[in-house]
């Protein structure tokens, strides 16, 4: 019999090359996969789904959770869930991955891009509130990389205005806003599984809320709008979507939950790493935690202070000449050619030219960091002479 050699064989053994994230897979991953891919079918076709819903939404402290086949799917629809359509505006930060504003174009709506801050690269309250119009239907806010957007002031403007917050925090899995969790504030969040990912389920995601409402409309919205309550079988009653996680995606995703504290504690400890390699030098700075805040450094995001000698595609390619993945920072939305210019937000055409993205996984080498580190202490003594 023969049997064909798996397509990615080999792939990921190069033992020069650094990649910029992986997901950690375990005996335990491997054993609940292949267990759903062997019982998870007829009765047992959401086992593994129901029991990471449960999971994480106790994990985060929060009442209902609807397991999703990407982030970007779980935002599309809350967004539904909320009547967000033809003629209508919502605020989002200008620097962000263009997932957090796609459905909303998708629904027909208009994205509003606003700045972020110098400090946190989050959405600027401020200019949230100088942004809200009559048409305003929703406020969008990232938690970028895992660091904290100004939750008490958006939270005020959105119950000033009556108008839903939303957190997308697909790269803050594990981050606290004094002692809660990210994505439990607002009408809804979402977060991210995405193979990059904190915790990951291949591809994936999950909308999480505290209103039963926004709940039930969602669950019914991703199951091609069958309300599972109405006795008459195959029967939608609404025009919906099917947005569904697969039991195989949950099986793996449960296992990540369950091993959730290893892998966040290694993201703090890969953090820690960079920044005490660089504490003795003035032109360079890392992600920011406020006072009161944990940050979960999905991702560690390398910032100078200036511009003077310095390129980020240079730098790219510097890391890419040694086997090592870098990415730059996000750029603003509202450069891409099918959306309006704002050159008004300066902070978010301004970070992109100056800032880089830094690997971490979880069994990334002291050896391997160092390898980054010499790298980007180059630059840093290029700069600084």
């Amino acid at each position: 019999m023969n049997i064909m050699m798996p397509y990615l064989n080999n792939k990921n053994d190069d033992p020069s090359h650094i990649p910029m994230t992986r997901p950690s897979i375990t005996k335990k991953e491997i054993s609940y996969v292949n267990d759903a891919m062997k019982n998870g079918w007829g009765s047992n076709r959401n086992n593994y789904i129901e029991e990471f819903e449960k999971r994480f939404t106790h994990e985060i402290d929060i009442k209902y959770g609807v397991p999703t086949s990407s982030c970007t799917g779980a935002l599309h629809l809350g967004l539904s869930a909320l009547g967000v359509g033809l003629g209508d505006e919502v605020i989002v930060p200008e620097s962000t991955w263009i997932a957090s504003v796609s459905p909303i174009v998708h629904l027909g709506a208009k994205p509003i891009f606003v700045d972020i801050l110098k400090d946190s690269w989050c959405i600027d309250p401020s200019l949230v509130e100088a942004a809200i119009t009559p048409k305003t239907k929703a406020i969008v806010c990232v938690h970028l990389y895992g660091n904290l957007c100004e939750l008490n002031q958006l939270i005020k403007i959105s119950k000033k205005y009556n108008i839903p917050l939303i957190e997308d925090s697909a790269e803050a899995y594990g981050s606290y806003y004094f002692g809660k969790h990210a994505g439990t504030f607002g009408t809804f969040g979402v977060f991210s599984f995405h193979g990059s990912k904190t915790i990951s389920t291949g591809e994936g995601g999950i909308l999480v809320t505290n209103n039963e409402e926004i709940y039930k409309k969602v669950k019914i919205l991703n199951d091609h709008g069958l309300d599972r309550q109405n006795d008459k079988q195959y029967f939608p009653s609404k025009l919906g979507y099917k947005f569904k996680m697969t039991n195989i995606q949950a099986a793996m995703g449960l296992a990540q939950v369950e091993r959730s504290q290893e892998i966040l504690d290694k993201k703090i400890e890969i953090m820690k790493f960079y920044k005490n390699y660089f504490s003795d030098y003035n032109s360079i700075s890392f992600n920011h935690e406020n006072i009161g805040n944990k940050n979960s450094y999905w991702l560690p995001t390398a910032l100078f202070k200036n511009k003077k000698n310095f390129c980020i595609s240079g730098l790219i390619r510097d890391f890419q000449s040694q086997n090592i993945d870098a990415r730059s920072f996000f750029w603003p939305l509202s450069s891409l050619s099918f959306f309006q210019s704002n050159t008004n937000n300066k902070v978010s055409r301004d970070i992109p030219k100056r800032a880089i993205n830094l690997s971490s996984f979880h069994d990334i080498t002291e050896s391997q960091l160092l390898k980054i580190c010499s790298i980007l202490e180059h630059k840093v003594q290029e700069i600084e002479a």
